[in-house]
């Protein structure tokens, strides 16, 4: 049991160390170190300490993962959503101290291991869920897309693979208490069994070839001038900048030989059925490569409201399908309680009209005359990368190939966009589609169904790729039994709690009743 300092030395160092196993330092092994740090800085058995320990270690934790959203409304509101996440450990913090006052967990390591990892992911699903509909990002999972446990995605998805993150941290902190007591068998088994973990993501069965042909696509990184400083000036030249970088692409393809362009989200934040311009810039492009363009723009359904919307332009036809994003993003695209919100900031007011939510999954099809048949393409925009229903339920409805359309261009140099393109990676395993991530400024990349990159842009440079991607009709374990196992893991992790909470209660009655005997 350490010191009161030294468990919140342990939980804010193991914050820190976990944020340098994410994209950007991609030191994928520390996360494991920083989840054991987490398990032994919460080795008091007061609950209500350890609330505090899970705030600490949350903290430091998501403080520096999420100090991008700064640059967006300042350092100072942007320090709430950290705060909100951080709560959520320290309900684990709270809720670990409950489930291992059962007996069986507590008198057993391994149980120890199981449980810890079960409560941790249900609390992961429940900040993936609540409140406004959740903020996954930061899920242990994400670390990992340079780590042979990257494969596990294929069987279980993130919650297997943030899962396995915490029950390795788990034993590697048990590892170190055993040997600390000289236990050499029980500290053999625990590192033994990390090695097994890690061997056996390897064993996962990802299938990379195509099960129904190929789709030859572009990908277009248009840039945005981050010079200019009217935004509405740069806004206006960012679908000029698509359809210039778009013409380049006919060094490489004859007229007619793509059966898709994808440009990024938010090409345009007009909508292209009022902005003549933009729809003529986009005509040409599209007339240009006898291609149709799959592009983000903007609708206005009312004078307050707004669509995050994915179109498919046909040439010659112009917008013949359309995808609206279903999971906006609270504070960013739209302000929940917006008078309580004004009150704390009148920057909430620089969202004037409220993004609402699409109610279809991301799906569009397109023609490939080479195939002879419609091509069905699952579709996400932005943030929704991280949620897994939005992935799930595009693939589900027939997607054979995964695009994740984004604009980072408000984030500039921040680990942002390579958070996000880690998640991209997460989901091509996890699905077994081949992924594209095209985003306005970087990164931008393919993503093959086992997690492999080609094709890496940089940030802030106009840049394209022509490839030709295979696609695929197989469902995998993890977006087959995908809820089931979120429910399984939710109520498993909600039990082990009870029974644990349960057993304390029981035993401190039969303590009371000794007493009073």
């Amino acid at each position: 049991m350490p010191s009161r300092l030294v468990s919140l030395v342990l939980a804010a160092t193991g914050g820190v160390v976990t944020d340098l196993g994410f994209p950007g330092t991609d030191l994928w092994g520390l996360a494991f170190v920083g989840v054991a740090l987490l398990f032994l800085a919460l080795g008091r058995d007061s609950a209500r300490w350890n609330l505090l320990v899970g705030l600490v270690w949350g903290l430091a934790f998501f403080v520096p993962h999420l100090f991008w959203t700064s640059i967006v409304v300042g350092p100072a509101v942007s320090l709430a959503l950290p705060l909100l996440e951080a709560a959520f450990v320290a309900l684990f913090g709270a809720a670990w101290s409950w489930a291992r006052r059962g007996a069986v967990i507590w008198r057993s390591p391994a149980f120890q291991v199981l449980g810890f990892a079960l409560v941790w992911v249900a609390l992961e699903e429940a900040r993936s869920a609540a409140p406004f509909g959740g903020f996954p990002w930061g899920r242990l999972a994400f670390s990992q897309a340079d780590s042979p446990l990257l494969r596990l995605a294929w069987l279980g998805g993130v919650p297997l693979l943030s899962g396995v993150v915490a029950a390795i941290g788990a034993l590697l902190a048990v590892a170190l208490l055993s040997a600390r007591r000289v236990l050499v068998l029980r500290t053999l088994v625990s590192l033994g069994t990390v090695g097994a973990l890690l061997a056996i993501g390897l064993l996962m069965p990802v299938g990379t070839r195509a099960e129904a042909g190929t789709l030859h696509v572009a990908a277009v990184q248009g840039n945005v001038d981050e010079h200019e400083e009217d935004p509405y000036v740069r806004q206006s030249r960012v679908v000029d900048n698509h359809a210039a970088e778009t013409m380049t692409l006919l060094e490489q393809v004859e007229p007619g030989e793509l059966d898709v362009v994808l440009w990024p989200e938010n090409v345009t934040a007009t909508d292209l059925r009022e902005d003549e311009r933009s729809a003529a810039v986009v005509e040409q492009a599209a007339q240009a490569l006898g291609a149709p363009i799959l592009l983000g723009t903007i609708e206005y359904p009312s004078t307050s409201t707004r669509f995050n919307t994915t179109v498919l332009w046909e040439p010659g036809t112009g917008i013949t399908q359309t995808y609206r994003k279903q999971r906006p993003a609270p504070f960013s695209e739209y302000i929940p309680m917006r008078e309580l919100a004004r009150r704390v900031t009148p920057l909430v007011d620089n969202v004037s009209h409220d993004m609402i939510a699409g109610s279809e999954p991301g799906l569009v099809t397109v023609t490939s005359d080479a195939l002879g048949r419609e091509v069905p393409i699952a579709v996400g925009i932005c943030f929704e990368v991280a949620y897994d229903w939005v992935v799930r339920d595009g693939v589900r409805a027939g997607g054979e190939l995964l695009v994740i359309q984004t604009n980072n261009s408000t984030f500039g140099y921040s680990d942002e966009s390579l958070q996000q393109l880690a998640m991209s990676r997460v989901r091509a395993v996890e699905t077994g589609r081949t992924t594209i991530q095209i985003s306005t400024v970087g990164v931008s990349a393919l993503i093959a169904p086992h997690g492999a990159v080609s094709n890496l842009t940089e940030l802030w440079t106009a840049d394209s790729f022509v490839a030709r991607v295979p696609l695929r009709t197989s469902i995998t374990p993890a977006v087959r039994f995908g809820q089931q196992l979120v429910w399984a893991v939710s109520a498993l992790g909600g039990l082990v709690v009870a029974s644990g909470a349960a057993g304390a209660w029981r035993m401190r009655a039969a303590s009371r009743g000794r007493m009073l005997a």
